[in-house]
């Protein structure tokens, strides 16, 4: 993994923000980052290529990939031979990933938003970077934190859990509470770490915190493997439809309209299929644009509820979709600004903003080292400019934001990350395991 100074992440954090790395960007792939594989060789209908393989987990907001193959998005813009290929794990998506198609794994992937940093840096590669491109947010909003219903009286404010916590570590080290997200330094990891830190609980030391899968999630909080969790919908619903927990919260009110999944490729596959990802980008955009349309959420959830998708009830998926939450203990939210968003408010644009706060949060957690080049990175991997090409191509010039920084983000518990400063950020936080 490179290595650089404080001075240099200092200093390349404040150039993200002022700049933030402007609107012409390009990858560049360094020799540590690259692991080539052989493709398949060009076809005759203006792309290079006419065939992907992308990965997803039986998650709402894959919807976006499903959509684009299910409804022709795809097959309009030329891409005729794609393949959307359930997952078992995000472990097994970083692998396929690794494989890359030609050698049975995939292109590209519904992703969690850091998990191509962590590729591209060699932190879940085994110290081997793989060079990823992020070429869209797939969505805002709409994953969940629940915990068993011994635990009905905790919300938004974990606040409540800390005296739990205290009791139960006091009892043993096997004896803490137990609490389950999906991938280390991925999006669940870091909403249900900031979640229990602000309310003055430590999540590497007061509590035991370990993987599981989405879709086993439900099955190990009945089981009592578990005292809590994040995941993504439709499973906090599902645990509520079968009375096994209740959601505290929707992240959307941890932070509104927060990032969440992407769609990142292989770097070595964007560099060499140029035209075709474009209009795999222009297909998956035109598919964000069309769940987002209320009069669709219901062939929507049809759809990715199939057995070869998510093999879960329409039910389950439906009303979390359109922002009707039953959090399972007395309260409710209708037609919630907190629902999924999939192209609303930029949900799809991939602000760069947003790729250093994850960076920020996986330094302050140790996954990342506290002298990481965030700047490098992100003009590694963001491709916000293929993003406003496609945006462009579609008709959608509108959409385009003006910045590539939403600017300062603002939490439910009142702290403010500002891009132009994420030291001071990270340094305000009173629990994390280093400093910058």
């Amino acid at each position: 993994m490179s290595k650089f100074s404080r001075r240099r992440f200092v200093g390349s954090a404040g150039a993200i923000a002022a700049g933030l790395l402007g609107h012409g960007c390009t990858s560049t792939t360094s020799e540590k980052t690259t692991q080539s594989i052989n493709y398949a060789a060009p076809t005759t209908n203006g792309l290079e290529v006419n065939q992907i393989r992308l990965g997803f987990i039986a998650l709402t907001d894959a919807a976006p990939l499903i959509i684009a193959l299910e409804k022709g998005f795809f097959r309009k813009y030329g891409l005729t031979q794609v393949e959307v290929v359930r997952q078992a794990s995000w472990a097994s998506t970083r692998d396929n990933l690794v494989r890359g198609s030609a050698a049975g794994g995939v292109d590209g992937a519904h992703i969690l938003s850091p998990m191509p940093y962590l590729m591209a840096t060699g932190t879940i590669t085994s110290d081997q970077p793989l060079a990823m491109n992020i070429l869209a947010r797939l969505n805002v909003n709409g994953q969940g934190i629940s915990l068993a219903n011994i635990y009905e009286s905790v919300g938004l404010k974990s606040e409540k859990l800390k005296e739990e916590a205290e009791q139960a570590k006091s009892k043993g080290p096997g004896r803490k509470l137990k609490v389950a997200m999906t991938f280390p330094g991925g999006t669940h990891d870091l909403w249900i770490r900031y979640w229990l830190a602000a309310g003055g609980i430590n999540p590497d030391t007061d509590v035991w915190m370990f993987v599981v899968p989405p879709p086993q999630m439900l099955a190990n909080l009945k089981t009592g493997t578990m005292n809590m969790l994040c995941v993504g919908e439709p499973w906090n619903a599902q645990i509520i439809r079968r009375n096994v927990g209740h959601s505290a919260l929707t992240t959307g009110q941890l932070w509104q309209d927060h990032p969440e999944k992407a769609l990142a490729m292989r770097a070595d596959w964007v560099n060499r299929y140029p035209r075709a990802a474009k209009a795999m980008l222009m297909a998956v955009l035109e598919a964000q644009i069309w769940c987002d349309e209320m009069a669709n959420k219901e062939e929507m959830c049809q759809i990715v509820s199939a057995r070869k998708y998510f093999n879960v009830p329409v039910k389950d998926i439906l009303e979390r979709s359109k922002g009707n939450f039953d959090f399972g203990n007395g309260q409710v939210l209708t037609n919630s600004p907190y629902r999924m968003k999939f192209w609303q408010n930029s949900a799809s644009y991939p602000y760069q903003s947003h790729d250093l706060w994850f960076l920020i949060e996986n330094i302050r957690w140790g996954y990342l080292p506290a002298d990481t080049n965030t700047q490098d990175l992100i003009k590694q991997v963001n491709r916000e400019d293929l993003w406003r090409e496609a945006a462009q191509a579609i008709g959608q010039e509108q959409a385009i934001p003006k910045s590539t920084s939403r600017g300062i983000e603002t939490f439910y518990d009142g702290v403010q990350f500002d891009p132009e400063n994420p030291t001071a950020y990270l340094n305000s936080l009173p629990i994390k395991k280093q400093r910058i």
